[in-house]
C-alpha cells in the first residue's frame, strides 16, 4: 500500500495546492487536502491545527505550509506521525517530492579559512581581537596577521599571544625573515610565506611553515622545499601562489594541478584574493569557481583577504562554497540545488506564479487588503476593488487611493520598491518579508515553532 499524505491549508491556498498536486507526476504517494479553517495558510497556529485536525487522521505523514509556525516534534507526539514543513511556495512542491531541494546537511568541510588582517601593523592589539573575532563569527579558522613592506609592527609579540590566548589559531605572513622569528617565538600556528632558502625559520619552531616558491613561478624550487622539510620531518603547506586574471592566471591554474599530480598527499593553500579582489565581478560567483577548483584538486587550506569594498563579505562566501562543493562531491554530484548562499543577485525560480495563476487567486479575494506578487510580466498589487499591474513602483502608486493614509502610503510605498527590485533582479518577493540575499547579508535566525508578529497588511491598522 503506498503513503498517504495529509496537506493542511487554509481557503486562498487550496486551488492552487490542489493543482499542484495533481500535476505531479507519479509522485508515489497517494495524498487528500485538508482545508484547517483559516483563510491564511501561514497563519495556522499549532492550537489550531492541534483543535482541528480529526482523529483518527487517515494519513501517514502531515505536510504543513513552509510559513507555517508550530512544534512539529510535540505535533508528531500528539497524533503519533510524522508532522514536516513543506516549501514556503506551493509551486516548489514538486521540487520537495522529487529530492531537488535536498535536505542536507551543510555543517561538514574538509577546507580550512586563513582570514588576513591586511593592516595589522597599523592597529592596535585590541583593534586586531575585534577584528578576529569579527572573522571568526564570519567562518575563519586562522587568523593572519599582514605585515607590512617597511612598516614597524612592536606589537606583533602581544597581538600574536593576546590572539591564542583568546583561542585564535594565528598565522603571521611576512616577506621579513625576522616577524617571521618573532612570530614564532610569540607561538604563531603557521608561518607565512617560506622558501627554500628561508625553510631554516622553521626548524627550531613549533609553527607550521607554509612554502612558496623561491621565484615566482618556479614549482621546481617548491618540489625542492617540500623535499627538505620531509628530510627534517616538518609538517607544512605548500603554496604554488594564484595569479591574477592576465598576470599569469591560467599558468598559476596549471601549477596548482601539477603540484597535486606531483604530490598527492600534500597538503596545498590556495590565496584567493588575487582573483576576488583584482576582477571588478561579485565575489561570490569567482569564490564559487575557485573553491570548486580546491574540492576537485583535494586543496584544503585557503588565504582570503578583503581590502576591496565589494568583496567585503568574502569570508561568508568562502564559508559557504566550502560546504557547498563538499557536500555535492560526497554526493558525486554537481553543486547545484544544495544551498542558495552563493545565489545572492538572481534566484532560481524567482516567479512561483504565472500571471494566469494571480488572476485567479484575484477571483477569490473579498476583502480590501492589498497583495503584492511578482511574476514575469511585472509588480501585481489586487484586492477586491481592482487589480493593477505595472514594472515599476511608482506608477502603480496613484492607483491604490492611499495618499492621504500616510502609513498606509508609506507600508505600500516600500513594499512596491522592493518587489520592483526583486522583478527586475529575477529575485522572488514575498510580501512583508525581506529579500533574501544569501550570504551577502546576515539574516536574523527565526523561531520556527512560533506563529511570528502578524504582518502589516493585516493589522487592522492602516490595512494592507
Amino acid at each position: 500500500m503506498s503513503e498517504h499524505v495529509l496537506f493542511l491549508t487554509g481557503h486562498l491556498a487550496r486551488p492552487r495546492l490542489e493543482k499542484v498536486l495533481q500535476s505531479l507526476d507519479n509522485p508515489g504517494f497517494a495524498w487528500s487536502i485538508l482545508d484547517i479553517g483559516v483563510k491564511v495558510a501561514a497563519l495556522m497556529t499549532e492550537t489550531i491545527i492541534s483543535r482541528r485536525l480529526p482523529r483518527p487522521l487517515n494519513a501517514d505523514r502531515i505536510v504543513l505550509p513552509g510559513r507555517c509556525r508550530a512544534d512539529l516534534e510535540r505535533l508528531s507526539g500528539e497524533f503519533g506521525l510524522r508532522f514536516e514543513r513543506g516549501p514556503d511556495e506551493l509551486k516548489d512542491l514538486p521540487a520537495y517530492f522529487g529530492g531537488r531541494a535536498r535536505k542536507l546537511d551543510l555543517s561538514r568541510h574538509d577546507v580550512r579559512i586563513f582570514a588576513e588582517i591586511v593592516d595589522a601593523p597599523a592597529r592596535s592589539v585590541q583593534a586586531i581581537l575585534e577584528r578576529a573575532h569579527a572573522m571568526r563569527a564570519a567562518g575563519a579558522d586562522v587568523i593572519d596577521l599582514g605585515c607590512l613592506p617597511d612598516t614597524h609592527f612592536p606589537h606583533l609579540e602581544d597581538a600574536v599571544r593576546e590572539l591564542s590566548a583568546a583561542g585564535f589559531q594565528v598565522s603571521v605572513d611576512s616577506a621579513s625573515p625576522d616577524e617571521l622569528r618573532r612570530g614564532a617565538n610569540a607561538g604563531a600556528h603557521f608561518l607565512l610565506s617560506l622558501t627554500e632558502q628561508s625553510l631554516d625559520l622553521a626548524s627550531d619552531a613549533a609553527a607550521v611553515p607554509v612554502l612558496i616558491p623561491a621565484d615566482h613561478g618556479d614549482l621546481a624550487s617548491l618540489l625542492r622545499a617540500a623535499e627538505r622539510a620531509d628530510a627534517r620531518r616538518l609538517t607544512y603547506l605548500l603554496d604554488p601562489v594564484l595569479d591574477p586574471i592576465h598576470f599569469g592566471f591560467l599558468a598559476s591554474l596549471e601549477r596548482y594541478a601539477e603540484l597535486r599530480r606531483s604530490l598527492p598527499e600534500a597538503e596545498i593553500l590556495m590565496g584567493t584574493g588575487n582573483l576576488t579582489e583584482l576582477t571588478d565581478a561579485d565575489s561570490a560567483g569567482v569564490t564559487a569557481v575557485l573553491m570548486g577548483l580546491c574540492s576537485e584538486l583535494r586543496i584544503r587550506n585557503v588565504l582570503v583577504v578583503q581590502v576591496s569594498p565589494h568583496t567585503r563579505r568574502t569570508i561568508q562566501e568562502h564559508d559557504a562554497a566550502r560546504r557547498l562543493m563538499f557536500a555535492a562531491r560526497e554526493d558525486a554530484s554537481l553543486p547545484k540545488d544544495y544551498s542558495e548562499a552563493l545565489l545572492q543577485v538572481h534566484d532560481r525560480a524567482p516567479f512561483p506564479n504565472a500571471p494566469a495563476e494571480i488572476a485567479e487567486l484575484v477571483a477569490q479575494v473579498k476583502d480590501a487588503n492589498y497583495r503584492i506578487e511578482t511574476a514575469e510580466d511585472g509588480v501585481h498589487v489586487y484586492n477586491r476593488d481592482g487589480h493593477h499591474l505595472a514594472q515599476d513602483a511608482l506608477s502603480l502608486f496613484p492607483r491604490l487611493g492611499v495618499a492621504t493614509d500616510g502609513a498606509h502610503a508609506f507600508y505600500l510605498g516600500t513594499e512596491l520598491m522592493k518587489a520592483e527590485l526583486g522583478w527586475r533582479l529575477g529575485k522572488r518577493y514575498v510580501q512583508d518579508e525581506p529579500l533574501a540575499w544569501g550570504c551577502a547579508v546576515d539574516r536574523a535566525a527565526e523561531d520556527l515553532t512560533r506563529l511570528r508578529e502578524i504582518g502589516h497588511t493585516l493589522r487592522k491598522a492602516g490595512g494592507g
